[in-house]
Order: C-alpha cells, then sequence, then structure tokens
C-alpha cells in the first residue's frame, strides 16, 4: 500500500461536479480576467479571514502567486531603501527573495522549537537599521503574535505575514493574517487552500495600503490606461477563483483532518523530536515535520515501502547560494537552522490520509528508528 505525502486527484474526485460547474460556468461566460468570481471570492476570503475579530475590518486583494504578494506587499509599505528586514532561516525562499527584490536588506533569525521565529533571538536581532519583520506562520504553526507584535511596537516595525502555509490557523482565536500591516497567502497547488496552477492573496485592515497594492498590482493604476505609477502586472484569474470558491467551504474540514492526523502522529511517535505547538495556537498542518538524526537512512526506508515523504527545507536560507555571504544580507548566526537543515522530515500529511496509512507510517518509523 503506497502512502501519498499528496493526493490532489482523490480531492478533486471528493469535489468534483462542483469543481466542474465553476470552471463551465467561467467558460460559458469568457470572463476570464477579473470580474464576478474574484471580486466574491476576494470579499469570501476577506470574511473568512476577518472570522473572530470584532468588527471584521480585513480585506483581500488576488494577486498572480504568493511571491507576488509579499513582493507587493513590502513595496506597498515603502520601507526606507537598504534598510534590513527580520526573515526566518527556516522558510521558502519567496520570504526572503521579497525583500531583497524590494531594495531592502535580509538579516536572518533562527526558529525555535516550533519551527517559527526564535523570540529571543528576534529580539536580540532588532536595531536601528531594522524597519520590518517577515513573519512566517511555517509548517501551517502559527507565530507567537504577541511577543511580536509587542516588539514591533516598542521599535515602530511593520509587519508582514508571510501565511503562505497557514489558510485558517490561529493565535489566540484570531486567524493569521489579520495580525500585521498586511498579510499574504499562496494559492500554489499544494496548499491546504490550493488552486489548480497558482495564485496568490494580500490582505489587510488598512484600505489604504491595499489600495496601492492594487495600483502595483494593475500596473500601477486603478483604471486602464491610468497609470499613476510604474507598476507591474499580477492578477488572480477567474478560472482559479472560481475553483478556490469552492474549495474554501471544505478548507475547515480538511484542516480538522489534518489535525486528526496530527494528532495521530504525536501519539503513535512520542519518541521522536516532534514539533512543539503551544496552547495558544491553533495550527492547521500543512506540513508535518518530526526531527531525526538519521534523516536520510529513515527517508529511504520509507520509500522502500511507498511512503512518499518531503523535505522542508533541505538548506536553510542563510546557507544558500543566494544568500551567502551576501551583500544584501547582515551577517548573523543561527544555530537551530544550522543545526537542523539535515535533520528535519516532512511526514506525509493531508485530509486525503485514511487511518491505516498514517498507522502504517508510525510502523515503519519505529521500526527503523
Amino acid at each position: 500500500m503506497a502512502v501519498k505525502f499528496l493526493d490532489l486527484h482523490k480531492q478533486y474526485l471528493s469535489i468534483k461536479n462542483e469543481i466542474d460547474r465553476a470552471i463551465f460556468s467561467v467558460i460559458k461566460t469568457c470572463a476570464f480576467v477579473g470580474g464576478v468570481e474574484v471580486e466574491a471570492f476576494e470579499k469570501e476570503f476577506a470574511s473568512f479571514i476577518s472570522e473572530g475579530i470584532l468588527g471584521g475590518g480585513v480585506q483581500a486583494l488576488g494577486v498572480a502567486n504568493g511571491t507576488d504578494a509579499l513582493e507587493i506587499a513590502i513595496r506597498a509599505l515603502e520601507l526606507p531603501r537598504d534598510s534590513v528586514v527580520l526573515v526566518p532561516a527556516n522558510s521558502f525562499v519567496a520570504s526572503a527573495e521579497a525583500v531583497v527584490s524590494n531594495g531592502l536588506r535580509v538579516k536572518f533569525v533562527d526558529c525555535g522549537e516550533d519551527y517559527s521565529l526564535d523570540i529571543a533571538d528576534l529580539k536580540a536581532k532588532i536595531d536601528s537599521e531594522v524597519s520590518a519583520i517577515v513573519v512566517v506562520h511555517l509548517y501551517g504553526i502559527p507565530a507567537n503574535m504577541e511577543e511580536i507584535l509587542r516588539l514591533a511596537k516598542e521599535w515602530n516595525l511593520k509587519i508582514i505575514e508571510d501565511c503562505a502555509q497557514a489558510h485558517g490557523a490561529r493565535f489566540n482565536g484570531q486567524r493569521v493574517g489579520s495580525f500585521g500591516d498586511v498579510g499574504a497567502f499562496s494559492f500554489y497547488t499544494g496548499k491546504n487552500l490550493g488552486a489548480y496552477g497558482d495564485g496568490g492573496m494580500i490582505v489587510s485592515k488598512d484600505s489604504a495600503l491595499l489600495r496601492k497594492c492594487k495600483e502595483i498590482a494593475h500596473h500601477g493604476g486603478l483604471r486602464k490606461y491610468q497609470h499613476k505609477i510604474v507598476g507591474r502586472n499580477s492578477r488572480l484569474d477567474a478560472l482559479q477563483a472560481a475553483i478556490l470558491r469552492v474549495k474554501l467551504r471544505y478548507l475547515e474540514a480538511w484542516n480538522a483532518r489534518r489535525k486528526e492526523v496530527a494528532q495521530m502522529y504525536f501519539k503513535g511517535l512520542s519518541g521522536f523530536t516532534l514539533p512543539k505547538v503551544a496552547s495558544d495556537r491553533e495550527c492547521v498542518w500543512h506540513l508535518f515535520v518530526l526531527r531525526c538524526e538519521n534523516c536520510s537512512a529513515i527517508m529511504e526506508s520509507l520509500h522502500k515501502v511507498g511512503i512518499q515523504t518531503g523535505l522542508h527545507y533541505p538548506t536553510a536560507l542563510p546557507n544558500t547560494p543566494a544568500f551567502f555571504k551576501k551583500p544584501y544580507v547582515v551577517a548573523s548566526e543561527c544555530k537551530n537552522a544550522n543545526a537542523w537543515q539535515d535533520k528535519i522530515l516532512s511526514l506525509p500529511m493531508g485530509e486525503h490520509l485514511e487511518n491505516d496509512e498514517v498507522e502504517k507510517v508510525i510502523k515503519i518509523l519505529k521500526e527503523n528508528c
């Protein structure tokens, strides 16, 4: 019995009729760019992120992908050129790329036992050159927003939430993406809420900031042929919006199943080094990552019996050629990220998993460790 890391075909079959209707509805109207599907999804996603916030207030803007969402959001903040932005050392490369592409410098911050920003290291690395913090809710585990917001207020820093892996995750009952100055989501196919291609979303409670993001994303203007600034072209297309509207209705149920799978792993793999998630966090388990000394051998043993795994991420960002000893990187030590980069292993995770598949993963792991 093979155990898939991700099974998008199984997911599609479970909602096939609704997805097919949504796709053919867009094709029938030929409204492929903008239009009612995009507008409706922006409103529905904003409402989803706003849930639990008194008065709501979060607004959303669809863009082409999650990297665009980060780049545009950071540009709209108009941070001082060449200032420093703090970024987690353990994250996908887009978290740091978006900073550098905006003419800013990166200083990497270490990760803690929950794999998000280590608060002590974050505090130690803030100085007068720092203008903002990119907070990545990695693996679907919310970062400690209470402490991060306190530090941001103390130092007058902007907060960009990278929520690419955390659709629906909550800190103290409030959904991530609604804490900082601006939040960025990815709808890449493998995400908890994934398109059938690519897509992204910028969210903010600051309507003026979101308006600026829209100008940047729409060739520098809000009306055709009226270009106030030099912008770019980044739009969420209507087909993807229609698909995402259907899938958004299932997201909480899918996330609930991910939590059940995670609990099976926690119960069955108690002898392993597993993520430490505080009680004030509601994790949506985009990935379930454990640490082990003989990671490569364990990965090979799992693959031999048809269990797919992943590495997230095999090299800490400061050690990649793009960021190692570069002039746009402020040198800083990240002990945990360096020590753990060859010890982390991502197990199969998703609503597609049956209990016997999870049990098989647990059994093989125990036999090989």
